[in-house]
């Protein structure tokens, strides 16, 4: 994933049909969509894709899927752990890079315990890595179970070995941001934000690009703001478009990814609202404030004059 270029790698959901088996002809569709509205990259099989309620044959199967569709126009890459022991782990991550993943990303908080010093969990990476050759992997700092944060040296010991050319940061302190990708310069390695409070920041810091749930709304939306962020004639836009991604922040999330499914019934894609992970009830609020959000994204379209990725 070149720097050269910032990107927007998708946090790619998972569809199901209402009996709650993978509808694969929707991933197909939603698949063709994020690669219509310019993504660089895909991220398939993560906690968007309700990663934890799938069994090692779905997200193989589901990784598999997204390859194929994909067909090489872009690289892809998935999760590979999912705990218990380093052997076991490392095994899955062999399975995951067989599917022809660019990277298979490693999940802080499985590989460590939440009161693990950082020294038992840097142990454990580097126990992975010399279980998995020399298989290309990433971190996700990813919230469930907890969230692990690596600090900017941590980062930036793994990254020295070669192996590590992704990360997903979720670490919501863009001076931390600005540290790591200080620290990783130079290297084949790319830092993805997912928080978009401040995404022309960290895109102005000097990050790969950005890697958010919002791009499971409007993903041509973020790969604008990847095209646009430092040019002149643009930053009253840009600065618009920061505003309302900070501002719907709440509305996003709530929810989520039942809100993100029923935003992209409304897009046209014919995709359930199903979700097997237990995220709350979608009330006739919840509705109310997705519909209003789809409203005003309409209107923020016309004002950049923007082609809705629609390949449905």
């Amino acid at each position: 994933m070149e720097k050269s270029k910032k990107g927007f790698i998708p946090v790619m959901l998972t569809p199901f049909n209402d009996n709650g088996y993978i509808d694969f002809d929707a991933l197909t569709k939603l698949t063709e969509i994020y690669l219509e509205a310019g993504a660089s990259g895909l991220f398939a099989n993560c906690l968007s894709s309700e990663m934890f309620e799938l069994s090692d044959q779905e997200r193989i199967a589901s990784i598999q899927h997204v390859i194929k569709v994909v067909n090489g126009a872009v690289p892809v890459v998935a999760t590979g752990t999912f705990g218990g022991a380093i052997e076991k782990q490392a095994d899955f991550v062999k399975r995951v890079n067989d599917t022809g993943t660019e990277a298979v990303i490693l999940i802080t908080s499985l590989l460590a315990d939440e009161n693990d010093a950082d020294e038992v969990f840097n142990e454990r990476i580097f126990a992975l890595l010399d279980k998995t050759e020399k298989i290309p992997v990433g971190f996700y700092e990813c919230p469930v179970p907890y969230k692990r944060v690596l600090s900017p040296t941590q980062l930036q010991g793994f990254v020295e070995t070669g192996r590590v050319i992704y990360h997903k940061d979720t670490c919501l302190d863009i001076e931390q941001v600005k540290e790591k990708i200080k620290l990783t310069e130079g290297y084949k390695f790319g830092l993805y934000d997912a928080y978009m409070a401040h995404a022309v920041d960290t895109l102005k810091a000097g990050s790969a690009g950005l890697s958010c749930i919002q791009g499971n709304y409007f993903p041509e939306l973020i790969v604008w703001l990847c095209d646009n962020y430092e040019d002149e004639s643009q930053q009253s836009e840009v600065a618009k478009v920061q505003q309302f991604l900070i501002d719907n922040m709440d509305v996003m999330h709530n929810v989520y990814p039942i809100v993100s499914k029923y935003f992209l019934q409304k897009r046209g894609l014919d995709i359930s609202t199903f979700t097997r992970r237990k995220v709350g009830n979608f009330t006739a609020s919840v509705t109310k404030e997705i519909e209003t959000l789809y409203n005003n994204y309409g209107l923020l379209q016309d004002e950049l004059d923007l082609k809705m990725a629609l390949n449905y």
